[in-house]
């Protein structure tokens, strides 16, 4: 799934091919992208982008006199920028592709989705606060306004473990699976430890670990083409992805643990003082 650092490149790079064009055409393939009918999609169609906008993992196309374009990637979906779209209208079918937008110089973008889920989706609204998804949101982590009493804050009396705490979106806008195991190993903590638990030393090292992770992503992602996105982010990643390599910092073995549908990995060494989390599907953390 994209998180925070790669939505804010695709918007980095949307800013950068859509600012000052118009919007011609919007073709929806896949029914099920459109989330609103009240403005309609074609309510863009005609107006010149004017900006675009990152709210937590959505981004949002403003267009001048008119609404917004919102989109969530969600787990499975994507963006590909192609310089010049096919000509034609694109037929449903079985392939990935879920929605086209056309811009007049014959350029624009596609949004994808693998899987069967579908949960990519698409709002066109007058304010992107109307999104539901978008309303529920919790603060930026890279926020000027996001300092370490702001992350104290939202931890005290938190019951959840850490690994929950840091993908809830209502708390935290913008992190998911993968950076909250990379953000969780550079500060060297059980993905398991109680959120409202910390000392003043560990939300230190938290919120540390928080910002610098998230922005060093940023950076890695930056002026990178929507295309290697993804590549860009795997590859920068030391433990999300990495289950049974060695951990770059200790060398000790990445392990994981396995949910229904998900699983995080982490470094015994450096996050559980040595010892293995049980398989969350089994039983509880070994103690």
């Amino acid at each position: 799934m994209p998180e925070l650092p790669e939505v804010e490149a695709l918007k980095d790079f949307l800013s950068e091919h859509l600012a000052g064009h118009e919007i011609v055409r919007v073709l929806p393939v896949a029914i099920s992208v459109l989330k609103t009918f009240d403005p309609p999609l074609t309510a863009v169609e005609g107006r010149e982008v004017t900006a675009v906008h990152r709210y937590g993992k959505f981004l949002a196309l403003e267009t001048d006199g008119g609404p917004y374009f919102v989109t969530h990637l969600a787990r499975a979906g994507w963006l590909h920028w192609r310089d010049s779209l096919p000509s034609g209208r694109p037929r449903p079918g079985r392939g990935p592709l879920a929605l086209r937008v056309a811009l007049e110089t014959g350029a624009g973008f596609d949004l994808t989705e693998a899987g069967t889920q579908k949960r990519l989706a698409v709002y066109v609204v007058a304010d992107p606060g109307a999104v539901p998804g978008i309303a529920r949101l919790g603060p930026d982590p890279l926020a000027d306004d996001f300092d370490e009493r702001r992350l104290a804050d939202l931890l005290s009396g938190e019951r959840r473990r850490l690994k929950g705490a840091l993908r809830d979106q209502s708390l935290i806008a913008g992190v998911g699976n993968a950076y909250s195991d990379e953000i969780l190993h550079a500060a060297r903590m059980s993905p398991y430890k109680p959120a409202g638990s910390l000392t003043p030393e560990e939300t230190t090292r938290l919120y540390e670990a928080l910002r610098t992770t998230l922005t060093e992503a940023v950076e890695r992602s930056r002026g990178v083409a929507a295309g290697r996105l993804k590549a860009e982010k795997k590859s920068g990643l030391r433990v999300h992805g990495r289950t049974g390599e060695d951990c770059p910092v200790c060398g000790d073995t990445v392990r994981e643990v396995s949910f229904s549908d998900s699983s995080l990995q982490y470094c015994p060494t450096c996050q559980t003082g040595g010892r293995p989390l049980a398989d969350r599907r089994l039983s509880r953390l070994l103690k």
